[in-house]
């Protein structure tokens, strides 16, 4: 696997594998990867005959009193996963290589960056856009894979790419669970036995929605209400939001037909977890 840390390096690499003729998947992520990342990297290989990945901690998509400064760093072990899983190019870039001082250009994703997470998070999306779309540059992929756990940014990053003409297909990918139905998450390593235990509570209040809708419940108010009954029978557990939404605007709907989307989000002791469903 060549590990390249300079814009320069990573963009040569990829030019030489698409001069080649070969498929390019990118699998962009944070590090701290677990079983939910190395299903992404798999899901390239069956679809591309190259993979790159990046690992980099983005400080734009974190709020200032949000956890950059304690995320978790896990380089050696990372670059062992990646390496056992064959993939080709890594990108682990500095902060000043991605944001060179001075920069003042953004993108953002007007009228669905303040949705779910983006209006608990003022800010994140507008940096998660602004980072990929500079990945994507570098790379020049042809196809990248993403998490369904993150169901918002999927949505977003799909509205970027059409509007800007990027010529990458997207692949949101399933959400992978532990065994007892927790979403594997990074920030689960935050979280101690009894939070981890109670944050099972994510995932229930979405089978009990799912349930309700299966028997026939069709008011997203009647299920919604079901849903945070469920979060709030754990006492460490704090709603930040449980809703209803179209999986591609990201707007409330109001009866819930099939294809729509569950999606919840709560702090666990300060730990902050989402999840989702379709319906």
């Amino acid at each position: 696997m060549k590990i390249c840390r300079s814009i320069e390096d990573m963009g040569s690499a990829c030019r030489d594998a698409r001069r080649a003729g070969k498929r390019l998947g990118f699998v962009p992520t944070m590090g701290a990867l677990h079983e939910g990342h190395l299903s992404l990297i798999r899901a390239a290989r069956a679809a591309c005959e190259v993979i790159a990945a990046s690992i980099f901690i983005n400080p734009t998509q974190f709020g200032p009193t949000e956890d950059l400064a304690k995320y978790p760093r896990t380089f050696d072990r990372d670059r062992g996963l990646l390496e056992k899983e064959g993939v080709e190019f890594l990108f682990a870039p500095s902060v000043e290589e991605m944001f060179p001082a001075g920069g003042v250009t953004w993108v953002e994703v007007e009228g669905m960056s303040n949705k779910l997470d983006g209006r608990s998070r003022p800010g994140h999306f507008r940096g998660v856009t602004t980072v990929v779309s500079k990945l994507f540059h570098v790379v020049e992929p042809d196809v990248a894979f993403f998490g369904q756990k993150d169901a918002a940014q999927v949505a977003i990053i799909r509205r970027m790419v059409r509007d800007l003409n990027f010529p990458v297909k997207i692949v949101a990918c399933p959400i992978v669970r532990e065994a007892d139905g927790l979403a594997m998450s990074s920030r689960n390593l935050y979280l101690d036995r009894q939070q981890r235990n109670q944050a099972l509570a994510l995932h229930r209040s979405l089978v009990r929605v799912k349930k309700l809708w299966e028997g026939g419940e069709r008011s997203a108010e009647k299920l919604v209400v079901a849903g945070g009954e469920e979060i709030a029978k754990e006492k460490l557990v704090r709603l930040d939001y449980f809703e209803i939404v179209d999986p591609d605007s990201l707007d409330p709907v109001q009866t819930v037909s099939s294809g729509a989307m569950a999606v919840v989000a709560a702090f666990v002791g300060t730990t902050r977890i989402i999840d989702n469903l379709l319906l």
